[in-house]
């Protein structure tokens, strides 16, 4: 029988993510061989993976990768944030993301059905396969591509030298030859991509972006509000409207519209004006045209866990 060394348990652990106790019995049953262990917790996995399916994955990463001039963000969950920054997990994403690229599928469905970068495989088998070694639900949750000039930005990265965490920004933009190739574009860009990530996400670039349902949505919230308002409340409707419509900057357009918002380095401009100084300064055209945001785990419901219960049950109570 081999001798399994506490070191060679964690270095099974750090390839797989895996618990120490799931580790150390693959390493006896491979005789501490790593890659024939790595085989038989895919192979133990590959049989429960479907098991893992009702599991909640809220965790994971938010991950982008620029080839030429397309760029790709995906958003993959685990469910817990220490597989986020396994680097075999994170290895799988930057493959999904050259996927993406490489084949441009329409949607998560068609992706699955790809061949996976740098393998024989596809998608979904590539996803049963790293569901069996790391030993928890993993779900490729969404992923949009973004053809021309861009800037990303990833807050909250879970490795210094990946394009990957918490929150993923691409932001495309148009304009002249000479203002998009200067040096300083660069600087500019990520400014605007940190400002969509800041804590204020705008849903439009401009107010001829929004809806007209919206805004009359909105002045009707407003109005409603007003009439709670002691020195409003008696006011004829017609009234109130035209003092709402009135501050419709302040109170709707600001937060909601990527031009109309404080610029986040100097709240003295918006930054539609920031934009519009710093293409005059690099002496040509600059506009956003597109932007795209996710935030891991947005939306998802995340369990809700009730240790007491838990420790309950493994003391046999």
């Amino acid at each position: 029988m081999a001798n399994i060394t506490a070191q060679d348990v964690a270095a099974l652990r750090a390839k797989t993510g895996l618990g120490m106790m799931d580790c150390k019995k693959a390493l006896v049953e491979a005789e501490g061989d790593q890659e024939k262990a790595i085989k038989i917790l895919r192979e133990k996995g590959l049989a429960t993976a479907a098991k893992k399916e009702s599991r909640i994955a809220a965790e994971g990463v938010v991950a982008i990768k620029t080839i030429g001039s397309i760029s790709a963000i995906i958003e993959v969950n685990t469910e817990t944030d220490f597989v986020a920054k396994n680097a075999s997990f994170l290895e799988f994403v930057y493959g999904l993301l050259e996927t993406i690229i490489a084949k441009k599928p329409a949607d998560v469905a068609a992706l699955e059905g790809c061949t996976f970068a740098s393998s024989a495989m596809t998608v979904s088998a590539a996803l049963t396969d790293k569901i069996a070694v790391i030993g928890e639900k993993i779900s490729i949750r969404r992923f949009q591509i973004v053809e021309g000039t861009v800037s990303t930005y990833v807050h909250g990265r879970v490795n210094p030298a990946v394009a990957a965490g918490g929150t993923g920004v691409i932001v495309k933009f148009e304009g002249s030859e000479a203002a998009l190739s200067s040096e300083k574009f660069a600087e500019v860009g990520k400014n605007i991509a940190l400002q969509i990530a800041s804590g204020n996400p705008p849903t439009y670039i401009a107010k001829e972006d929004v809806p007209q349902s919206a805004i009359d949505e909105e002045i009707g919230i407003q109005i409603a509000a007003a009439k709670n308002d002691p020195k409003l409340a008696n006011k004829p409707d017609e009234v109130l409207k035209k003092i709402v419509q009135g501050k419709m900057d302040k109170l709707f357009f600001e937060k909601v519209c990527l031009n109309e918002q404080l610029y986040v380095k100097d709240d003295s401009m918006k930054v539609g004006a920031y934009l519009k100084a710093s293409a005059k300064e690099l002496g040509g055209e600059i506009k956003v045209v597109q932007f795209v945001l996710f935030e891991k785990g947005e939306g998802i419901q995340k369990r809700e866990e009730n240790f007491a219960e838990e420790i309950a049950k493994l003391a046999g109570k």
